[in-house]
């Protein structure tokens, strides 16, 4: 039997299982596209990029354009003639004539369960944002922003201590063992895809640097989902004296006391760091000072004093 060529898009190691699959799976990978190296955040290394990295190693041909949309690179893309295009966490946004290229369309593993976090930040915003679940969605391609029509889903719970690391990483597991099984139905032909209900769509918004920002004055739930969902980046922070102090592990602690908002209430080398919030306190596991390494809160107290009573802005 003739071998479904497929052409590989991607750029995170969040695509990584699902290119694993493709190739235990005996798919044909012909090709696959990643974003250019680019130097790492101190710019004096050029970062690998991790699915570029695995596909290497798994004898795939990689490809870089500076822009796919490229009309000389388009013409390389045709020449490969895959049957299917992935989509995972690529990171530039495809032509429709690129969409349109192979006859079984192009397939995108979204990090939600569309059409609920449609966007940049789907994972982030679902545990800032408190949700119990979400999960992945396999859609087809269109040119709206995660738009297309859904072709399977699968969900994963959220709880108290699901950080933005670990659910990207259960997503990515996810996604990757879905996508095999749908992509068996859509070769077969047997799938229906079902449109999206645009009344329940919802976008995810980009995270940023100060999306971090803790504000005190909320309740210690929406404090720790705020933590996890920036855990580890950009990280989730206090401002102390003009430093910026990142707070990890997170912990609800009860407390009756009628301190402002934001006061430090315990802060020592035995008991940790605890802060009080709109209905309660927070206790915080971690702590990464600027140019430091994250380390134990009871750590970090044995070399820094905070001052009890202080009102964090």
């Amino acid at each position: 039997m003739k071998k479904i060529k497929v052409i590989f898009m991607g750029t995170t190691d969040f695509g990584v299982p699902a290119l694993e699959n493709l190739v235990s799976d005996e798919y044909q990978v012909v090709a696959a596209i990643c974003q250019p190296d680019r130097p790492n955040k101190r710019g004096n290394k050029v970062e690998i990029l991790p699915l570029k990295t695995k596909a290497l190693a798994l004898g795939i041909t990689v490809l870089q354009p500076e822009q796919i949309k490229d009309p000389q690179f388009i013409e390389q893309l045709k020449s490969f003639e895959a049957d299917i295009f992935i989509v995972a966490a690529y990171g530039q946004i495809l032509s429709k004539e690129i969409l349109e290229m192979p006859p079984l369309g192009a397939l995108n593993i979204h990090g939600s369960l569309l059409p609920e976090y449609r966007g940049a930040a789907p994972i982030q915003r679902a545990i800032i944002d408190g949700k119990v679940k979400t999960g992945v969605t396999i859609m087809q391609m269109g040119e709206g922003m995660d738009t297309g029509d859904m072709l399977s889903k699968a969900e994963c719970p959220i709880n108290e201590t699901t950080t933005f690391q670990s659910l990207y990483q259960d997503l990515s597991v996810l996604g990757g063992g879905l996508l095999i099984e749908t992509l068996k139905k859509v070769v077969k032909g047997s799938l229906k895809p079902v449109s999206q209900d645009e009344v329940m769509a919802t976008y995810a918004e980009k995270i940023l640097k100060d999306t971090g920002h803790i504000n005190w004055g909320k309740n210690s739930r929406q404090i720790l989902f705020l933590i996890n969902g920036t855990d580890p980046a950009p990280g989730a922070y206090v401002m102390y004296r003009d430093e910026k102090i990142k707070c990890f592990h997170p912990e609800i602690m009860a407390w009756e006391g009628q301190e402002n908002p934001g006061t430090i209430l315990i802060a020592n080398d035995r008991d940790g760091l605890v802060i009080k919030t709109q209905d309660g306190a927070l206790k915080v596991g971690s702590i990464q000072a600027p140019g430091k390494k994250r380390m134990d809160a009871t750590v970090f107290l044995r070399g820094k004093k905070l001052e009890i009573g202080t009102t964090l802005n």
